[in-house]
C-alpha cells in the first residue's frame, strides 16, 4: 500500500489529483486543507476506504506534526498555497506565510524519509517573458511578485532538501489550468460565469495580454504519469498547453460557445501581476501525455456541460 499526502486537498487541482489517485486501490490518500481558498464542495466524495480528508493548516507545525505522527507517507503532493492574482497582490503578507508551510512540510518529509515530494510551482516564476516559449532550464526566473517569489523559494526547498537529506522531488510549474472545479476568481471561470449569466465580461486593460489554457485532465494525467513512471525525478517540468490566445479573444470565444448576450467591458489595467504573455515549452509534458492537448473549445464545452460545474456555479 502506498500512502500519499496531498496538501491543499480542497483546492481545484489537488482535489482532482486526489480523485485520480484513489482510483488505484493500492494508494491511500490523505488530503489536508484549511479552507482558506479551498471549498468543502471540492473535497472528494469517495466512499472508498483509501481516502481521508483532514482539516488542517500546513503553516501550523503542531497540526502537521500530528498528521505525520498518525501516518507514514511514501509520497507528498505539496499543492497548498494562497492563490489568485488579485488575492495574492492585495494580501502579500498572507502569501509570505506559506513559507512556514514549506518549512513544515519539507522538514517533516525529510524526517520521515518520504520517497519523493511533488511541488506545485507556477508559471508566475518566469515573470515578464524574456524568451518564448518559456523553457524550464533556459528561461530566467525574473518575477518580483510575492506569490512568484514564494514559489521560487519552494523550488529552492526542493533542491536544498535533496542536497542535504536526499529527499527526491519533482517540480510542476503549472500554467493556466481550467476545469469544472475551478474557483470563479480566475480568468477562465470568471468569464464563463459572466457569460452564462449574460453579465458584462470584464477585462483588465485592452485584452491583448495572452495566456495558454490547459484542461484539467491533461494536467492530472501528465503529473500522474510522472509519478507512476518515475519521470522527471529531481527535475522541473512545465505543465500546460502551449497554444496562446489573447484575453480578448478568449472572451469572444466563450461568448460564442455559450451563445451569451454578454458585452465585453474594459477596466483599467491591474497595477501589477498581469503579465503581457505566457507560453510554456511543452516538450516535457508532451512526452508524458503522448498525445495532443484537449483543444480549448472542447475543454470549455466539457466545463459548461458538467453537472458538478453547474452545482458549484450556483453556489458561488
Amino acid at each position: 500500500m502506498t500512502k500519499i499526502l496531498i496538501t491543499g486537498g480542497a483546492g481545484f487541482i489537488p482535489s482532482c489529483m486526489a480523485d485520480e489517485l484513489i482510483k488505484d486501490p493500492d494508494n491511500t490518500v490523505i488530503a489536508v486543507d484549511n479552507f482558506l481558498t479551498g471549498s468543502p464542495l471540492k473535497v472528494s466524495k469517495s466512499k472508498l476506504d483509501n481516502y481521508q480528508f483532514i482539516e488542517g493548516d500546513c503553516n501550523d507545525l503542531k497540526q502537521m506534526e500530528a498528521i505525520f505522527d498518525d501516518h507514514s507517507f511514501d509520497y507528498i503532493f505539496h499543492y497548498a498555497a494562497v492563490v489568485g492574482v488579485k488575492r495574492t497582490t492585495d494580501q502579500p503578507l498572507l502569501v509570505l506565510e506559506d513559507i512556514e508551510g514549506l518549512k513544515n512540510i519539507f522538514g517533516l518529509a525529510a524526517k520521515q524519509n518520504v520517497k519523493r515530494i511533488f511541488f506545485s510551482s507556477s508559471s508566475e516564476v518566469y515573470g515578464e517573458p524574456v524568451e518564448l516559449p518559456q523553457h524550464e532550464q533556459t528561461t530566467p526566473l525574473n518575477s518580483k511578485l510575492p506569490y512568484a517569489i514564494v514559489k521560487n523559494i519552494g523550488e529552492a526547498f526542493c533542491r536544498s532538501y535533496h542536497q542535504a537529506y536526499g529527499l527526491e522531488y519533482t517540480i510542476f510549474r503549472f500554467f493556466n489550468t481550467f476545469g469544472p472545479k475551478q474557483s470563479p476568481d480566475f480568468v477562465m471561470s470568471k468569464f464563463l460565469k459572466q457569460a452564462l449569466n449574460n453579465e458584462d465580461i470584464t477585462i483588465y486593460g485592452d485584452g491583448s495580454q495572452t495566456r495558454t489554457f490547459c484542461y484539467i485532465d491533461d494536467n492530472i494525467q501528465g503529473c500522474i504519469k510522472a509519478f507512476k513512471e518515475n519521470k522527471f525525478v529531481n527535475d522541473v517540468i512545465n505543465v500546460g498547453n502551449d497554444k496562446e490566445i489573447s484575453i480578448l479573444e478568449l472572451a469572444k470565444t466563450i461568448i460564442s460557445i455559450t451563445k451569451s448576450k454578454s458585452k465585453i467591458i474594459f477596466l483599467p489595467p491591474l497595477k501589477e501581476g498581469d503579465m503581457t504573455r505566457r507560453q510554456p515549452n511543452t516538450t516535457n509534458i508532451r512526452s508524458l501525455l503522448g498525445r495532443e492537448f484537449l483543444p480549448l473549445k472542447d475543454g470549455i464545452e466539457k466545463v459548461v456541460s458538467s453537472e458538478l460545474y453547474k452545482k458549484l456555479n450556483e453556489l458561488n
